[in-house]
């Protein structure tokens, strides 16, 4: 089996536990935050909406920069509404989806480069920096969204396992 296809799996399978997580989302409380230093859940739960655009990004470019001389030009509006929520999300897994469809594995071997205002942060293969930077920040934000609904009294979606209010996880029919 390529690496691609590979990977084309692990997106699938995540990103369902992503949008689990985010369809539950309580938009009344997108300003509760567990501790002074967290986000607020407002703010989580767009990041893990937008994350997957980032990916598109690694996968049809040779870098990224997070701050870039001028300012970004992105649109980081929290996302008022589980239908805009699920929207943003939808479009930037779709996104994802159709770069690492379009991606070679030989692709994936080559140097990619995280920027913080024209400053190199990181250069990492662009195969290592998707699996970490985009799938593993992806699953990173997912379990916070959990934590958070956890404390919110929402309950939380079984992901690879059953959780603690539903069974399922990994073997569940999808």
């Amino acid at each position: 089996m390529r690496t691609i296809d590979l990977l084309m799996k692990e997106l699938e399978l995540e990103s369902l536990y992503a949008r689990r997580h985010l369809e539950r989302v309580p938009m009344d409380r997108l300003d509760f935050k567990p501790h002074d230093k967290s986000m607020t859940l407002g703010w989580l739960a767009t990041f893990t909406a937008i994350l997957p655009s980032w990916g598109t990004l690694t996968l049809a470019r040779n870098e990224f920069d997070i701050a870039p001389p001028g300012g970004s030009q992105e649109d980081y509006t929290i996302a008022t509404s589980t239908e805009a929520l699920l929207a943003l999300f939808d479009r930037n897994i779709a996104g994802v989806r159709e770069a690492l469809a379009r991606v070679t594995d030989d692709q994936l071997d080559e140097p990619w480069a995280l920027k913080a205002a024209g400053h190199t942060v990181f250069s990492q293969p662009r195969g290592l920096v998707y699996r970490t930077f985009i799938l593993n920040h992806l699953v990173h934000h997912r379990a916070q969204l959990g934590v958070f609904l956890r404390m919110l009294g929402v309950a939380v979606p079984a992901v690879y396992n059953d959780s603690a209010d539903e069974k399922g996880g990994m073997f569940m029919e999808r």
